[in-house]
């Protein structure tokens, strides 16, 4: 996707993406769908709370017309912190058209690249405090949002509650992205077993200039790239089996094999 920072915009390319993906069991967005933008001005005038949310609202009534599950990969939502910092929030929709639940991006964006491109997100965002993984027709899904993915633990936790698939909506920025993006998916993806599903922004973003990754990628249990959607937006479908998170976890049962032990940071001599 190619989000602007307009929210209306975004949302009747959403709307139209679902219809053509309608046959679909699984639709899946990229992070800041709703609104990407570096203003926090900009984001206070057009963001919404998500209680009623007219963005969610629109997603929910389509899901349920068309009986698709969807995972809106992230919104941005205002919330009632006293300091005024958003929600970057994953919510996954049934095909009846509900919430079944919700994840707040945990990890902030807090880092200077090599080119002098600088983020804060935690002055803008405030950080979630619950992992979720949630039983779902397609199979059992963790929830994580971008930067979470340079936390294998998390990916760890939520695959030894159970999770098959695991979402990594995602808005990545270029340089990272070119150094990072396919390594670090397929690390995920190998150390945990499980498909890993990560929809991408692309691209320069009207109304912010700012520009992501692209490369949209869905990585198998034991670590195949099954698909890359490259820098152009559009709608790019895959089938997975979920035999084979059984397979790879069969051959390599990392995920049972946790020893405890001690941490010594003193020299001998």
């Amino acid at each position: 996707m190619n989000a602007t920072d307009q929210p209306d915009e975004n949302l009747a390319s959403v709307l139209h993406a679902m219809e053509q993906a309608r046959d679909a069991d699984l639709f899946l967005t990229p992070e800041v769908t709703n609104c990407v933008s570096l203003s926090r001005s900009h984001q206070d005038h057009f963001l919404e709370p998500g209680p009623n949310n007219t963005f969610v609202t629109a997603v929910q009534e389509k899901a349920r017309s068309l009986g698709l599950w969807v995972l809106l990969g992230s919104i941005a939502l205002k919330t009632s912190d006293r300091d005024g910092r958003f929600a970057n929030r994953s919510l996954l929709i049934s095909d009846t058209g509900r919430v079944v639940q919700w994840y707040d991006k945990i990890h902030m964006f807090d880092v200077t690249l090599s080119d002098g491109e600088a983020y804060r997100e935690s002055s803008g965002y405030r950080p979630g405090n619950r992992a979720v993984c949630v039983e779902t027709p397609m199979g059992a899904l963790g929830m994580t949002i971008c930067y979470d993915l340079r936390f294998p633990h998390l990916f760890r936790t939520l695959a030894q509650a159970g999770a098959q698939i695991i979402s990594v909506p995602s808005a990545f920025a270029v340089p990272t992205g070119q150094a990072h993006w396919h390594s670090l998916l397929k690390a995920r993806a190998i150390e945990t077993g499980c498909f890993v599903v990560a929809p991408a922004q692309t691209g320069t973003h009207s109304g912010s200039g700012r520009k992501t990754f692209g490369h949209s990628l869905v990585v198998s249990p034991w670590g195949d790239i099954i698909l890359d959607a490259g820098t152009a937006p559009g709608i790019y479908t895959v089938d997975i089996n979920l035999d084979d998170v059984n397979s790879a976890r069969d051959r390599v049962p990392s995920l049972a094999c946790d020893m405890p032990f001690k941490l010594t940071t003193e020299r001998l001599d």
